[in-house]
């Protein structure tokens, strides 16, 4: 399998990624009622966010955390977000930004957790 080493490719995990999130029983209504008509935009700003972390791109300007601030998730609901991302990077990437695509995802999936705890007043889990 390939690494993830161009924007077709971001656009390929992206796509994919986001068709299971919206099939998904758990998360996809979370996510269909935020993004709702818009994700055609979603995706585009996803493309350029992964692209910035694995191919160095500088096109990324937003601050990711606020829109999620306000979401009704918890740990539950990362896990599965990226345990999809994980299922998702494997079935179609191998390679260094594969992994490194992986590890982003994760380390993402913490620092949000955190700061929802944070923002919520709630005891954090280490």
């Amino acid at each position: 399998m390939p690494d993830i080493t161009q924007l077709n490719d971001i656009k390929q995990l992206v796509d994919s990624f986001y068709s299971k999130v919206r099939e998904d029983d758990f998360i996809g209504p979370i996510f269909n009622e935020r993004i709702g008509d818009r994700w055609e935009s979603h995706l585009k700003t996803m493309y350029t966010f992964w692209e910035s972390i694995l191919l160095g791109g500088n096109r990324y300007n937003g601050r990711p955390f606020p829109p999620h601030a306000t979401m009704p998730i918890g740990k539950e609901h990362f896990e599965r977000w990226l345990g999809l991302f994980v299922e998702n990077v494997d079935q179609q990437f191998e390679g260094a930004n594969a992994e490194e695509a992986k590890l982003r995802a994760f380390n993402i999936a913490n620092v949000f957790l955190h700061k929802l705890a944070h923002l919520r007043g709630e005891q954090q889990e280490d």
